[in-house]
């Protein structure tokens, strides 16, 4: 048992011993992680739980564990990151449940409060720039977004692109046949879609146009109709790109377009025309903008850190 003088002690009892295993985690890592996050000392006792701390900590700490506890009892798995949500979620005093994603696999729900102003933004917006860091969701929440539209019949295609920024768009010059040649760019939507619609449906709806993924390049000359169209990565478009990609928004057509401005791989002569449409652009209206920072990453709870350190790092100098 691990002890401290305490302001404040939560007791929790669990009815099913079967599920604790998992609610505490591997040699009770998420124990340990709420205790280093709030802070607090968390002891146990077969299906006892005392946790001591401040009082504020130590009800957020009981009410993460008791959502924690219901979340098993519904079937759900839980890994870090839903640990890391369920104490973003109790710190913010609200749950972002009514706001969700629906796709084949999977109920996508808001995780944290900038995820569910986003997910209102698109539902409101027919054009909307996500800017901020790794991990936030903006390129997985708008496929999620964009294949409810899809499956619903609101939308005819998902178009999904990237700009193969690595390979200068000379897309030729590389080995192998078309998908050869892009798919080390577009990987990460096609990771996305795989999560959301079960493999066959993702191949079928390849083949037949009504997802597509292309680099950048391919859209120019398009006015795409009826779709919901993603650029992902926006921030390593030049202005022309941007310009080009924007204006083939055709008639009950929605345009999402991701990025991270501290992320940019242009020469350093060359502005970032995600930068330069967010500013030209601000206060039109059916244009939304939402910006993620450090504290709304989803993902490990390192990557969080990294971001700090990084952003800090920039800071300083």
């Amino acid at each position: 048992m691990r002890s401290q003088e305490k302001s404040s002690t939560t007791y929790l009892e669990f009815e099913d011993n079967s599920l604790l295993i998992e609610l505490f985690g591997s040699q009770e890592s998420n124990l340990k992680l709420l205790e280093k996050e709030l802070p607090v000392i968390i002891s146990t006792r077969g299906n006892r739980v005392m946790i001591q701390g401040e009082e504020e900590n130590t009800r957020l700490a009981g009410t993460v564990l008791a959502s924690l506890y219901l979340r098993l009892q519904e079937g759900k798995s839980l890994d870090t990151t839903d640990v890391i949500t369920a104490l973003r979620h109790a710190a913010e005093k609200e749950s972002h449940d009514e706001v969700f994603l629906t796709t084949k696999r999977r109920v996508i729900t808001a995780r944290s409060r900038q995820q569910a102003a986003y997910i209102q933004c698109l539902k409101e917006n027919e054009l909307v720039f996500a800017e901020g860091p790794a991990g936030t969701g903006k390129t997985y929440l708008a496929v999620a977004y964009g294949v409810e539209m899809m499956l619903a019949g609101q939308m005819d295609r998902l178009i999904l692109s990237r700009p193969a920024v690595e390979a200068g768009e000379r897309l030729g010059f590389l080995p192998g046949d078309i998908r050869e040649k892009v798919d080390p760019y577009l990987r990460p939507l096609y990771d996305a879609l795989h999560d959301m619609l079960p493999l066959e449906q993702v191949t079928k709806k390849l083949a037949v146009g009504e997802i597509e993924v292309a680099p950048l390049a391919f859209m120019r000359g398009r006015t795409l109709s009826d779709s919901i169209i993603i650029l992902d990565e926006a921030q390593n478009t030049t202005e022309v790109q941007m310009k080009m990609f924007l204006t083939r928004l055709g008639n009950n057509s929605r345009m999402i377009i991701t990025g991270d401005l501290s992320q940019i791989d242009l020469p350093k002569e060359t502005p970032s025309g995600l930068q330069e449409a967010m500013t030209t652009l601000k206060g039109v209206k059916g244009v939304g903008y939402v910006s993620f920072s450090e504290r709304d990453v989803v993902r490990h709870p390192l990557v969080s850190k990294i971001v700090r350190a990084y952003e800090h790092k920039k800071s300083s100098h």
